[in-house]
């Protein structure tokens, strides 16, 4: 799979680990910075990240900060990315299967390494069950509200459940 990762300074560490897990896991893996620890501003690889998965450099996103809310904050505000916090497994698996979240939110400050890679690895295991009429029905109604508020979110192509 390909994947677009981006963190600011205080998700670099936590970062650069889940970054070589993917590697080693034999995925592409496009990091979009920080790369490295001095101060910046985590708006900006949560934009960094969107853009690279709209334009189809990549499959599904990670994004990681300090508590995980800023970049989680900052991606939703682009049409087509579901971005969800994911510090615990069963929301990791879930938003993927019940929301088509295509990135993943990671906190470096809340959880350290070992569970990140398990959170990671929920992550990427799982599938939208587009075949949930309910599911595909409320994703329905969340593209209609960011069509509504994010009219060029209309005119995406990334983003449908297609995945």
């Amino acid at each position: 799979m390909k994947l677009v990762i981006g963190s600011d300074h205080a998700g670099f560490p936590l970062k650069e680990e889940v970054r070589g897990y993917l590697e080693k896991l034999g995925h592409e893996v496009l990091d979009v910075g920080a790369y490295n620890t001095e101060p910046s501003d985590y708006p900006d690889f949560a934009e960094a990240v969107g853009r690279a998965l709209l334009s189809g450099r990549g499959d599904r996103g990670i994004l990681i900060c300090g508590s995980g809310v800023g970049v989680n904050v900052a991606a939703n505000k682009m049409p087509g990315i579901r971005a969800c916090m994911g510090h615990d497994t069963y929301s990791a698996h879930q938003g993927v299967e019940h929301d088509d979240m295509n990135v993943l939110v990671l906190g470096a400050r809340i959880i350290g390494p070992a569970l990140a890679f398990d959170l990671v690895s929920s992550f990427l295991q799982a599938t939208f069950q587009k075949q949930e009429e309910r599911f595909v029905r409320r994703l329905t109604k969340v593209k209609a509200i960011e069509a509504r508020y994010m009219p060029e979110a209309a005119k995406s192509s990334f983003g449908n459940s297609d995945s």
